[in-house]
């Protein structure tokens, strides 16, 4: 069943304006603070496509070359600027392309509001040109979604809509508008909505939980932190600061976590998960606490949920009740934002000095340092190595946004890129959304056109949403790209070698020029195969102004290690 959005109508007001629904989406946009639009036009959108034009000099809108495209932008912008990303698609196929986007923003919880448009009310359900059911289709993966029939709904649905992409675990929102509906005439008045009786997005704190955390924290000896994206989105990190650093808790960061403390932190001990570091997989067999500081419990960080963690109290701070206990017992659920519930933490533990405590990790860290880390990064072999690309690229571009693909490149850039600042990094880390890297990037910069941003994609990712090289070039967005060009679609062929005896199974790619392509592109273009070549390249990269593609021909079959094996505990982490 199709959910309408529909507000009773009151007796018109004096002295407001009376517009098209069409007109009424753009000065919705307006009343939030929206500057940037990524969109495609098509049929049943050409009515608000109509109204933007008399509002360009507000709106800045992206042509995207794919409508899922426009969606990873948003997500790109939401995830670089702490806003809500915008999107504008058309009917039928317009919107159903966007499907992957909206899935990859909620498990990645990304402020989305995606207007789609839709066929004329009157002919809902008689499989009219470009009619798809889209509310029902995207009720799986978005937080809220209406479909709004009625020009003086507009303004009412998208209020609502922005609250709820934005408050509480931020997530995408879908409204559908049919076509008369942005064609009619209604009296406009704009209210952003503060409250809604049925959703609420702060769970109240619970003083009680508080203070057994508490407790649980003062009487740890070998504690540690796992640092979630939930920092960043609540904007704690300095709360996360003050609570580590009274504590002498060592931190450990989730995929989407990095930034959220700075790489040099004396605290910070590295990346949890599959491909993350050393010591926080091997130690949390020896914690007697961790604590969870909004993160999910993703099995990529868990491995094995039986195993982890199996000597210690949990105490997890979350603000989505439906994380609580999921994945892993919570002995003490904090629910909240975790901007509110740390320094409540943080007033009341005791100062500690857990420094015997971060040596374990040292030696971990030297160990892996020595078999994994300095030979990654090392001119070593004849061919050019994914590590020893990110290291000299993080060296050159000092304080730049790392944006990534999915696969091989997204682990080595997460490993070993160096972050200063929070908001730095943008990848697809719920879903695995291979093709998200280059138009997230536009979004990133486009965002904050004031940084840098340097996208790691591989051969593969990279032709998911190639065309969107020609939004870079018309939008003059100044991406740096860094394609990483093995042959292979390298992850899955990792685990073809390591898992399947390796039968590489059409996982080589025979791929096209491209400089050609570049070119085409009006993109400055260089191809580095070696070693001695690769700084000046960077250079070159980092001194050309606009975009610019390096491909750098790696290693063909180079493995990203450690690794945890799927479904096996972290403690099982290989080294080879």
């Amino acid at each position: 069943m199709k959910s309408s959005f529909h507000t009773e109508v009151e007796t018109p007001k004096k002295d407001l304006p009376r517009i098209s629904g069409s007109e009424a989406v753009i000065r919705s946009f307006l009343a939030e603070g929206v500057e940037t639009i990524f969109g495609y036009p098509g049929g049943a959108i050409i009515p608000v496509y109509n109204a933007l034009y008399d509002y360009r000099d507000k709106i800045n809108h992206i042509l995207v070359r794919h409508e899922q495209c426009a969606i990873h932008a948003a997500q790109g912008y939401a995830r670089a600027t702490g806003r809500t990303g915008v999107c504008i698609v058309t009917s039928g196929p317009g919107a159903t392309n966007t499907v992957t986007g909206l899935a990859d923003a909620l498990l990645d919880s990304t402020p989305i509001v995606l207007i789609s448009g839709q066929v004329a009310s009157s002919t809902l359900g008689t499989d009219a040109f470009q009619e798809i059911n889209f509310i029902e289709i995207t009720q799986s993966v978005t937080k809220w979604n209406c479909q709004v029939k009625r020009a003086e709904d507009i303004p009412a649905a998208i209020a609502k809509a922005f609250y709820i992409a934005s408050t509480g675990r931020p997530g995408p929102v879908v409204i559908d508008i049919t076509k008369d509906a942005q064609a009619g005439f209604a009296e406009f008045e704009y209210n952003p909505v503060k409250f809604i009786r049925s959703y609420q997005p702060y769970p109240e704190v619970d003083n009680d939980q508080i203070m057994e955390a508490v407790r649980l924290i003062n009487f740890a000896r070998k504690p540690m932190a796992l640092i979630g994206q939930g920092v960043i989105l609540g904007g704690a990190e300095q709360e996360l600061k003050e609570f580590l650093e009274k504590s002498g808790i060592p931190a450990a960061s989730t995929l989407l976590g990095l930034s959220a403390l700075p790489t040099d932190h004396p605290q910070y001990v590295g990346m949890l998960g599959m491909h993350g570091n050393y010591g926080p997989n091997i130690k949390n067999k020896d914690c007697d606490l961790l604590i969870a500081i909004g993160m999910r419990f993703d099995d990529r960080v868990t491995g094995d949920p039986s195993n982890f963690g199996i000597n210690a109290k949990v105490i997890h701070l979350e603000i989505d009740p439906a994380e609580v206990n999921k994945i892993i017992y919570a002995d003490v659920p904090v629910l909240g934002d975790v901007k509110q519930t740390l320094p409540l933490i943080t007033k009341h533990i005791s100062k500690k000095d857990h420094s015997e405590w971060l040596n374990e990790f040292r030696v971990c860290y030297n160990i892996e340092r020595e078999d994994i880390i300095e030979p990654a990064i090392a001119r070593r072999g004849p061919h050019l190595r994914m590590g020893e690309v990110v290291d000299a690229v993080s060296k050159e571009f000092d304080d730049a946004i790392l944006v990534t693909d999915v696969g091989q490149q997204q682990m080595f850039a997460s490993r070993y890129f160096r972050f200063k600042q929070s908001r730095s990094i943008i990848t697809s880390g719920g879903l695995g959304t291979m093709g998200f890297g280059l138009p997230a990037a536009i979004g990133a910069k486009i965002g904050t056109p004031e940084r840098e941003v340097c996208l790691f994609v591989g051969d593969g990712g990279l032709q998911m949403t190639l065309q969107e090289l020609g939004t870079i070039y018309q939008s003059e967005v100044g991406v740096k790209i860094i394609l990483m060009n093995n042959g292979f679609l390298g992850m899955v062929r990792q685990w073809q070698e390591l898992f399947y005896d390796k039968r590489y199974s059409f996982t080589e790619l025979t791929n096209p020029d491209f400089e050609f392509i570049a070119k085409g592109n009006h993109i400055p273009y260089r191809m580095v195969d070696k070693h001695e070549d690769l700084a000046d390249a960077v250079k070159e990269m980092h001194q050309t102004k606009g975009a610019f593609l390096l491909e750098v021909r790696v290693e063909r079959e180079e493995n990203v290690f450690p690794m945890v094996p799927a479904g096996a505990p972290v403690t099982d982490i290989r080294l080879e």
